[in-house]
């Protein structure tokens, strides 16, 4: 084994990525499958999760993995469907996944959704914004992490090893007009969460890091379109690299964090963004 497959080395590992159907969370399994972990991905869209499990176990075939020969131990790649804000069910899912594979060694608390309007809109003002749509973010993109943290860690410190990676945002680092109010509040709550749960952990040898992403071309919230030509415009212009990030270009960073490459890494907020923290975003004039 050379020294880079030994440094990224996951293969056995047992990993369980949340929102992991599409996009980032898409992206996350895929470098985990195709380097050799089992994965467990869990999403609340069953179509789409169904999907994806096929696709992942497509390209780790093709990348050179192959089932147990008996096909009597569990799959490589499969998929759960859960509600991350239902805290029992969360629970249910990581006990699972130990008892099915014996042991859980990284998990992505990535589940998000978008709702809610930014404050470059009249809507999306602090004092117009519907507080309808910040609950249900919340208890998504904030709680969601919580319970998905807290499940992970009972089993991690029994082991005494384990790696946590946490989907924060830029937008939960700075001011950010193009993002709701709620989803920049979820996301410094995921930020300092994360420290917290870093600072608790180390006692067992159970890592916490976040990625925090700028803008990606992704599909956040499942129902929403696709970003077109005019969103593309719209960050070109604040984005130092020209263009909005592939969720594929997050696979490095994710393995990293993932392997043993990280192990001397906990605590951390790793944005990954284009350059967009270089340079602050602005509102327009009042109306």
């Amino acid at each position: 084994m050379g020294v880079l497959e030994d440094l990224f080395d996951v293969r056995g590992q047992v990993a369980l990525v949340t929102g992991g159907a599409s996009g980032l969370g898409y992206a996350f399994a895929s470098i985990l499958s195709e380097a050799g972990a089992n994965v467990v991905v869990a999403d609340w869209d069953e179509a789409a999760l169904k999907a994806a499990v096929e696709s992942l176990g497509t390209a780790a075939i093709a990348a050179g993995r192959t089932p147990p020969p008996d096909r009597s131990g569990p799959p490589l790649i499969s998929g759960r469907t859960v509600d991350v804000a239902d805290a029992e069910a969360i629970r249910a899912l990581v006990d699972h996944t130990v008892d099915r594979h014996g042991r859980i060694d990284i998990v992505f608390a990535n589940a998000g959704v978008a709702r809610g309007r930014p404050p470059l809109l009249p809507e999306g003002w602090l004092d117009e914004m519907s507080m309808a749509d910040y609950d249900a973010l919340i208890d998504v993109n904030l709680h969601g992490v919580v319970y998905t943290v807290q499940a992970a860690a009972r089993h991690m410190k029994r082991q005494r090893s384990g790696s946590i990676i946490t989907t924060a945002s830029t937008a939960g680092l700075r001011n950010d007009p193009y993002t709701p109010y709620s989803y920049a509040i979820a996301k410094a709550g995921v930020i300092n969460f994360t420290k917290q749960a870093a600072h608790d952990l180390a006692r067992w040898g159970v890592r916490v890091n976040a990625i925090a992403p700028g803008p990606f071309k992704t599909n956040l919230g499942g129902k929403r379109e696709p970003t077109g030509a005019s969103n593309d415009d719209m960050w070109k212009a604040v984005i130092p690299l020209g263009r909005m990030g592939d969720p594929k270009e997050i696979r490095g960073l994710a393995l990293l964090l993932a392997s043993k490459a990280g192990s001397f890494m906990t605590g951390g907020v790793y944005p990954i963004d284009g350059g967009a923290l270089l340079q602050g975003p602005s509102l327009p004039p009042a109306g």
